[in-house]
């Protein structure tokens, strides 16, 4: 996943603009960084002033939106953002009926489930259940991966234009970790058959070990907003996927709002 910053403030931003914009910055680079950073290698990364990346990141500590690790002096998320991360989903009313929907789904099949949506051009964990089975496939909310990589990734674009497909697409995201290409025209082809079928089944993508099967939540206005899906062992038969299917899509019809 890319972790370059991205630009928020025109030419004509004020100076309290561009410190609501670096701030925004900083949150993002994290985020997409998954991982802490020392702060002079932070602004290094944004091409930002260490004088100013300092103040902010001093501010956002004394917010308690960042922490600093005393051991080797890494900044990262702080305990606020995690709060205001479960505020959402146990207040957003979509994310709030799919977590309750995702464990129960998880405690029924026995499969890891998740709910998905799309996140800066990125399929993203927004929450997940693991499985029941003793050898458990696991996956990490706020996890984000390639779009190409993944079964919801295709539901999410069903509906787009190709133009649409082709600028959210980077060539990059459609090497997989093993190195195999997905083509592009593969790939297209796959985000229509998705839309046709009404769900999407991936194998062998992530890694050599799994499959997955996915489901769209549509919006009122008929688009797909977000995903339900379960992460399948590979070895999963056909007439069990037949089943896990049917199942993912109640859940599916349970969660859409048409």
């Amino acid at each position: 996943m890319s972790d370059q910053p991205r630009e928020f403030a025109g030419k004509q931003a004020t100076g309290r603009e561009r410190s609501v914009d670096r701030i925004l910055q900083i949150l993002e680079f994290l985020h997409g960084h998954g991982e802490g950073i020392r702060i002079g290698a932070l602004a290094k990364a944004l091409n930002a002033p260490r004088s100013s990346t300092y103040t902010l990141v001093n501010d956002l500590m004394e917010a308690e939106l960042l922490e600093m690790a005393a051991e080797d002096g890494r900044i990262f998320f702080g305990k606020k953002i995690y709060l205001y991360g479960l505020n959402y989903l146990r207040e957003n009313p979509l994310a709030k009926r799919a977590r309750k929907e995702v464990d129960r789904l998880a405690k029924e099949t026995g499969e890891t489930s998740e709910f998905c949506t799309l996140q800066n051009g990125r399929y993203t964990i927004i929450h997940m259940c693991p499985g029941t089975r003793p050898f458990r496939i696991s996956s990490a909310v706020g996890l984000q991966i390639p779009i190409p990589w993944t079964a919801s990734g295709r539901l999410l674009l069903a509906g787009k234009t190709r133009a649409e497909i082709e600028e959210m697409i980077a060539p990059d995201d459609l090497r997989l970790p093993d190195g195999r290409l997905i083509e592009l025209e593969q790939f297209l082809a796959a985000v229509d058959q998705a839309r046709s079928d009404g769900y999407c089944l991936t194998k062998g993508l992530v890694d050599a070990y799994t499959q997955c099967l996915a489901a769209p939540i549509y919006a009122a206005d008929g688009k797909v907003e977000a995903t339900i899906c379960l992460v399948l062992p590979i070895d999963s038969s056909e007439e069990q996927n037949g089943k896990l299917r049917q199942r993912l899509l109640e859940s599916s019809r349970t969660l859409s709002a048409h």
